[in-house]
């Protein structure tokens, strides 16, 4: 078993590693051969207890923000799908609980065990899987990413997936995961394409993804609730890639990988005449600005893990495994 390194010592490590890539790229400009640049050395994102610290930290600041239903407690702990989701969530339980939040329990994770990729570059990210008192049975997978060595670690994507859901992750001698490029042609679909084409089969439907609960039996639903008595709903699905959208991957030991992307959505309700849109929950209506009449337009940005097979597997369908979305806005009319 490798000997883990404190946060110091890899701090060290990774100064000692630039010093030694920038002295290289010195002697082999004077030399005429290629240069080497720190930037492109390969290195741990972070070490096994400075990643079982962050996922400490994120549930303090998470559970303070949820008593209180004030996102400024958390905020420097979320970020991409996460922040967006989670800012809504608090803003909606202020607005309808200005005094907190009555029903909190703390939520707290047990039989953590992180997934540490080795990179070259920003962001360095890693994944904590873990056991949740709340979700049942599920695990929680939760992404941790940050910009450079100063900033606090922010969870950017967490979803919940069955137990046994998770596949095992190639690892080197020393047991670090490997990053897939997002745009790596090692896989059945590049995993900068996923969220374009998440978006694309939603509404087209198509052989990109296998059939299951976030796929085929989502689109059913859809086409059930698209026209009903009196009213009707229209969908309008976008990819969402941009910052801390991006997506992120992890080689499997299979050699396909496990990919985390973010889809931004629109429903939008439409009452016929004479008719009025039917009233939402209190929650939506601490998100919605305008008043609702006629129509109702409600944004959600959702995240997503999946299974990408290796370009050459015998079955090329990407398998999605865990999707949470959270509603961000809305618009009357």
């Amino acid at each position: 078993m490798s000997r883990v390194r404190g946060p110091r010592r890899l701090r060290r490590l990774e100064r000692t590693v630039l010093t030694a890539a920038s002295a290289t790229a010195l002697a082999a400009t004077a030399s005429g051969c290629v240069v080497v640049h720190g930037e492109r050395v390969l290195l741990p994102a972070t070490t096994q207890a400075d990643a079982a610290k962050a996922l400490e930290q994120f549930t303090d600041a998470y559970n303070k923000a949820d008593q209180a239903y004030d996102s400024s407690l958390d905020a420097d702990y979320v970020t991409g799908a996460l922040g967006a989701i989670d800012a809504a969530r608090l803003k909606a339980g202020h607005t309808n609980h200005p005094g907190g939040n009555s029903a909190h329990t703390p939520l707290r994770f047990t039989d953590a065990t992180f997934t540490i990729p080795k990179k070259a570059g920003w962001p360095r990210w890693f994944v904590a899987d873990a056991k949740g008192n709340k979700g049942g049975d599920a695990r929680w997978l939760l992404v941790f990413t940050r910009n450079d060595l100063t900033e606090k670690w922010q969870v950017a994507y967490l979803t919940l997936v069955a137990p046994g859901a998770v596949p095992k992750f190639a690892k080197d001698k020393d047991g670090w995961a490997e990053a897939v490029p997002a745009d790596s042609a090692s896989l059945a679909v590049e995993p900068g394409d996923l969220s374009q084409d998440y978006a694309t089969y939603l509404g087209k439907g198509g052989d990109t993804f296998a059939a299951g609960p976030y796929t085929s039996a989502w689109r059913t639903q859809r086409a059930k609730n698209a026209v009903k008595p009196g009213l009707a709903t229209q969908y309008i699905d976008q990819p969402l890639t941009e910052g801390a959208y991006a997506p992120l991957a992890l080689r499997t030991a299979d050699g396909g990988a496990l990919v985390f992307f973010t889809t931004h959505h629109y429903q939008k309700q439409t009452a016929a005449q004479r008719t009025s849109v039917p009233v939402p929950n209190k929650d939506v209506q601490a998100l919605t600005k305008g008043e609702i009449k006629q129509s109702l337009t409600m944004e959600f940005v959702s995240n997503q893990v999946a299974l990408d097979p290796a370009r050459g597997a015998a079955k090329k369908a990407v398998t999605m495994i865990g999707r949470v979305q959270g509603m961000t806005s809305a618009q009357g009319g």
